[in-house]
């Protein structure tokens, strides 16, 4: 069996940071050759993330009990707290890389790259790429020079870049017309989401009927174009409460909200808290 692997500050304990949108914790790879079996059993899950891409061979992930083989191209998802149970088997041949990260924005990001939040298992097909990648992070982790820390950060963003070209690649019943202008639409809206953006306008701009371009839009993403726009105001709302001494009104003007009250309303109804109980929380 060959392991190799690295952890932030060499500590093997899972943490939650939020000091920053996203932060890899450790990384590492197995591949199973003469152990009979590698288990995993994690009932509480762990309080981080954790993404792991089997290369080759398959490996046995059990979901509410049930036995789930997970072959080689694929990838798997555990978001914090949730149980974690799976095994690695000698005769399966199994290589498998894993990444565990946290952050205050780990969810925008997941999102931003159509990486699913439901379901554990999802299709990222096999490439060298991948595998590329893991081996860097782990490179990092181990040598530690100067910056690590961001470039791991650079890779796994990199590493779920790949996975959402390849998803969306493989997606027959999306059309490169389709994936061109929902592609378009939402970098528009990254560029503009703090102005009054009129979905009907900007579909007709597009010589689109508003009812296809809501469907496909959905169809990409998983969310409306009202909702993709209010993910992307929340998301740098929380930035800005994070790095800058910005009131929470000027906040509220910068990401498009003319009303601090409703503003603080659909920040606390997306987050749980209030703007300003978030700050206090990030500054601990």
């Amino acid at each position: 069996m060959y392991v190799n692997s690295g952890y932030l500050n060499n500590s093997r304990l899972p943490v939650v940071d939020k000091s920053k949108p996203l932060i890899v914790t450790s990384v590492g790879t197995y591949h199973v050759k003469n152990k009979k079996r590698i288990p995993t059993l994690r009932p509480k899950g762990r309080i981080d993330y954790q993404l792991l891409y089997i290369a080759s061979g398959k490996a046995h992930f059990y979901f509410n009990g049930k036995d789930t083989i997970v072959s080689a191209g694929h990838m798997v998802l555990y978001l914090p707290r949730e149980e974690q149970k799976y095994e690695y088997r000698c005769e399966d041949k199994t290589e498998a890389y894993w990444v565990h990260f946290t952050g205050s924005q780990v969810k925008g990001i997941l999102r931003h790259f159509d990486i699913p939040l439901k379901g554990n298992v999802f299709y990222s097909g096999s490439s060298e790429e991948y595998k590329e990648i893991f081996n860097s992070l782990i490179h990092e982790f181990r040598t530690c020079p100067v910056g690590f820390s961001e470039m791991a950060e650079m890779y796994l963003r990199q590493l779920l870049l790949i996975v959402q070209r390849t998803r969306l690649e493989r997606k027959p019943s999306v059309n490169t017309f389709v994936q061109a202008e929902i592609s378009y639409a939402r970098k528009y809206f990254f560029e503009h989401y703090s102005e009054d953006i009129n979905i009907k306008d900007f579909a007709q701009s597009r010589h689109m009927s508003v009812s296809w371009f809501l469907r496909s839009f959905k169809q990409m993403t998983g969310v409306s174009p009202m909702q993709y726009i209010l993910s992307l105001r929340i998301e740098n709302a929380q930035i800005l409460l994070e790095t800058t001494d910005y009131s929470v009104n000027e906040i509220a003007t910068i990401v498009g909200y003319e009303n601090q009250l409703y503003f603080s309303r659909i920040f606390k109804k997306q987050k749980g808290m209030a703007p300003t109980e978030y700050r206090k929380m990030i500054n601990k």
